[in-house]
């Protein structure tokens, strides 16, 4: 197999998700609930959770799709690249008509139609990092989730809370940072072409692919995958835990702590100065460590527990010492576990002949742990109220840890 220098890789690496996940993160969690309440303020917290139940079945498919599709591509320009540049274009367009929505149902079907061209991205750009040299694989995990993913997921939202009153200019704005971002981040890499590279596609998984029974074959049983499976019941359980406090952050200062708008926008901000730091130092400094001392499933386990502390802060002292221990304790948390969780995945994957596929599956604990969130949280709400998505962060960040742990094939 062809591999890509680190010098090449290592940017792609973080300028691409970066790119895509920033923008997603600050619609998703900013724009599109904004929006959602000026179209119909009654109803902001269902219509969130519908938003984000169909988003959630719509990437799931589309990820598959997408990784599957990419796993046994040919062209001049890679397997992956066609498919993420392509599917950041659509992605860009999608934002575009929702910023001019003016009704639910049309702002639904842009949003979905953005979904599937987002995870058009999100799938082959993580296969990226089997590009890696061996020797340098945690480096190159360590860019993608460590840094890329750091300033996606924090960086972007503290330009992002800028757009506030104006979101749907932030829509536009974003969308076109995505495509921008993921192009650069394409001619930076440079995939080799894969034209005439002999690809091993089974007979039966030709004729069966998308019936129920290739569907059954897609996934090796239990026996065989059971620590990629553990590893993916750590990615949700963490995801879910995580998204349930991040995806409400917006209705958590206005609605819990009850903070005017001035006050909203400088907690956000805050939060995510604190935690950009964090995931940024720890995209240095965690991969480099992992290759030199050989741990991997220790600190990526005991990661999930800080997020857990980091909620119950929130939960027990309600004030502006609460949000800054939430901070510092998720920074910390989710700095290393962005920083090797896809090299732990990478380790424990059933099949290398279809690395595009299962890290995909494995990278909707991104996109679709942000889509069950919200409707997981929008029942507790509804049902125990605003604390309750604490401590279920709390519990699901422990679960999360311990399946992690309990990987055999990983031994530390």
């Amino acid at each position: 197999m062809n591999t890509i220098p680190l010098k090449r890789l290592v940017p792609g690496l973080i300028i691409g998700p970066a790119s895509w996940l920033g923008p997603y993160i600050a619609m998703a969690s900013l724009f599109l609930p904004a929006m959602i309440t000026h179209l119909d303020a009654e109803n902001k917290i269902e219509i969130v959770a519908l938003f984000s139940a169909l988003g959630m079945v719509v990437a799931a498919i589309s990820n598959m799709l997408a990784g599957y599709l990419s796993d046994r591509t040919q062209s001049r320009f890679g397997k992956r690249t066609p498919w993420l540049i392509s599917g950041s274009f659509v992605y860009m367009l999608a934002m575009i008509l929702a910023s001019v929505t003016t009704t639910i149902p049309l702002l639904l079907l842009s949003w979905m139609l953005g979904q599937i061209a987002l995870n058009f991205i999100v799938a082959p750009m993580v296969a990226w990092l089997d590009l890696a040299p061996e020797e340098g694989k945690g480096t190159a995990s360590s860019a993608y989730g460590g840094l890329g993913m750091a300033l996606g997921n924090n960086g972007f939202t503290i330009f992002a809370a800028v757009f506030l009153g104006q979101y749907r200019l932030g829509f536009i704005i974003f969308g076109i940072i995505t495509f921008i971002g993921t192009l650069i981040a394409a001619i930076i890499v440079r995939e080799l072409s894969n034209l005439g590279e002999k690809i091993d596609v089974p007979a039966s998984d030709k004729k069966t692919a998308f019936s129920i029974k290739g569907i059954t074959t897609l996934f090796p049983k239990w026996s065989v995958g059971r620590d990629y499976y553990l590893a993916l019941i750590g990615k949700l359980s963490q995801g879910v835990g995580n998204f349930a406090i991040t995806g409400y952050l917006l209705f958590i200062m206005t609605d819990f702590l009850h903070k005017n708008t001035s006050n909203t926008q400088h907690s956000i901000q805050l939060i995510n100065i604190i935690m950009l730091i964090f995931g940024i130092a720890m995209g240095f400094i965690a991969g480099p460590i992992s290759d030199k001392f050989k741990i991997l499933k220790l600190p990526i386990g005991l990661s999930t527990i800080l997020l857990g502390i980091g909620a119950l802060s929130i939960f027990f002292l309600q004030n502006d010492i609460g949000i800054i221990i939430y901070a510092f304790m998720a920074g910390l948390g989710m700095g290393v576990w962005n920083s090797l969780d896809n090299l732990l995945n990478l380790r424990v994957i059933p099949d290398k002949e279809r690395v595009g596929f299962f890290l995909g599956i494995y990278n909707l604990g991104n996109t679709v742990t942000q889509a069950i969130a919200p409707v997981v949280a929008a029942f507790m709400i509804s049902q125990i109220g605003f604390s309750s998505i604490f401590i279920m962060s709390f519990v699901l960040s422990i679960i999360g840890g311990i399946s992690i742990l309990s990987i055999k094939s990983v031994s530390r």
